[in-house]
């Protein structure tokens, strides 16, 4: 499979958040983001904010051991509502480009927006984060609140709305400004997620680059095979002084449906289709092509975008690996894979290496867990068995010292290590 090399603004993220000196402190548009972030009164019972699925120490994703090591989706603010994906890391993910195409030998690649399927794609505000940002506070799946109003009546009556007024201008919270309002909202949490705070760059890994001789002898093994014979950097892209271990384009691995997952217990039939599912919206609808920093994907019809949707039912976003394994405590449940299937980096890279090694799980297309999955040496049937990745992974031939090695290193890319 062709795979896109994004290099986008790289010396200007260097700058940003890696060479020059960054102030510890947040400034005061991050900090307004941040009090954005953490306000759990920004959802139609005052109980749900960005940061109670997207937690720093878990990596700025859920919080919740229970939850990810079952369904591994989070409830919404009205109990008993569920979205159908595993919340992605709010971290690493303000330096995703805008949403578009790159076309190599023929063939067109998607790249960057956020989310799972891409859909924050920035066209709206010029910042995927930012666009995302405003997602979940209108849906019924997650802080649920009516409507744009609403969040900025909230955000104008609490406890930092001279914060709000300070950093946007006195007229912000005017009535007749909801629209650029609530833009603005998006935009302070985007500033909050680009912060020096959730972007640390403080990892081990980091310590290395930075010329510290730091990993162990299995550590460096990892490294050298996440390089090479493990093809990780293919699409976790390791390469320059901090890489964000993503190359913003889509794929499916095909990861098993998690048996646990709301949509799944729901409706049984549920298949994601991931990035094919939002280009067949765009396909339905013209809005979107208007908006002021839409991308050359403007530039297909709707027919065309139907034909790649059919391309790329089953791909989901290459999520960055940064803070892949940052938990409280070693007994903390972390869940991945877009569904979170998979509940130990162990399993995950034995999924990679041995996709198409070990039999289908019998009888084929059932549910398993991967729990029955290891008991009896198989894998599960792809949740959407379309386009499934068959070039960069699924028979890597790596021992089980291997696997061991490359998970160690994912293991150095936490934030908060102490050079000793």
């Amino acid at each position: 499979m062709l795979r896109t090399r994004i290099i986008i603004c790289a010396s200007l993220l260097l700058a940003a958040f890696s060479v020059t000196a960054v102030s510890a402190g947040l400034s005061g548009k991050e900090l307004l983001g941040k009090k954005i972030y953490d306000d759990k009164e920004l959802s139609i019972n005052n109980n749900q904010g960005c940061v109670s699925c997207h937690t720093g120490s878990v990596g700025w994703t859920g919080p919740d051991s229970s939850i990810n090591a079952n369904g591994a989706v989070m409830e919404g603010a009205i109990s008993g509502s569920f979205g159908d994906r595993k919340p992605p890391s709010s971290a690493y993910a303000t330096q995703s480009p805008l949403f578009d195409v790159q076309v190599q030998a023929g063939a067109t690649l998607f790249v960057g927006g956020n989310f799972w399927d891409g859909r924050a794609t920035g066209w709206k505000l010029g910042n995927p984060a930012a666009d995302q940002a405003q997602g979940p506070f209108l849906n019924p799946k997650e802080q649920a609140l009516p409507d744009a109003a609403e969040v900025v009546s909230r955000v104008c009556s609490s406890d930092y709305a001279d914060l709000f007024m300070t950093v946007w201008g006195a007229t912000a919270c005017d009535t007749a400004n909801i629209d650029m309002a609530y833009d603005l909202i998006g935009l302070s949490v985007a500033a909050y997620e680009a912060s020096r705070e959730v972007n640390q760059f403080s990892s081990k890994f980091d310590a290395h680059q930075r010329g510290r001789k730091c990993l162990n002898k299995q550590e460096i093994l990892g490294k050298a095979l996440f390089m090479g014979k493990g093809k990780c950097n293919l699409c976790h892209v390791a390469s320059g002084r901090a890489p964000l271990f993503t190359d913003y384009t889509f794929d499916n691995l095909g990861i098993p449906k998690n048996p646990e997952n709301p949509a799944t217990i729901a409706d049984p039939s549920f298949v994601d289709p991931g990035l094919g599912g939002f280009l067949r919206n765009l396909a339905a609808n013209k809005e979107w092509r208007d908006l002021t920093f839409v991308t050359s994907v403007k530039n297909f019809d709707s027919e065309q975008l139907v034909q790649f949707a059919l391309e790329n039912d089953g791909k989901h976003k290459v999520p960055t690996l940064r803070n892949v394994d940052k938990r409280p405590d070693p007994a903390f449940v972390k869940a991945f894979g877009h569904n979170g299937y998979f509940k130990s980096l162990e399993r995950i890279v034995h999924f990679y290496n041995t996709r198409d090694v070990l039999p289908v799980c019998a009888p084929a297309g059932q549910l398993f867990s991967d729990e029955y999955a290891e008991a009896n040496n198989c894998w599960p049937s792809p949740e959407n068995p379309s386009n499934v990745n068959s070039q960069e992974l699924g028979n890597l031939n790596l021992s089980a010292a291997e696997e061991a090695a490359i998970v160690a290193f994912m293991k150095t890319l936490t934030d908060g290590y102490k050079v000793k």
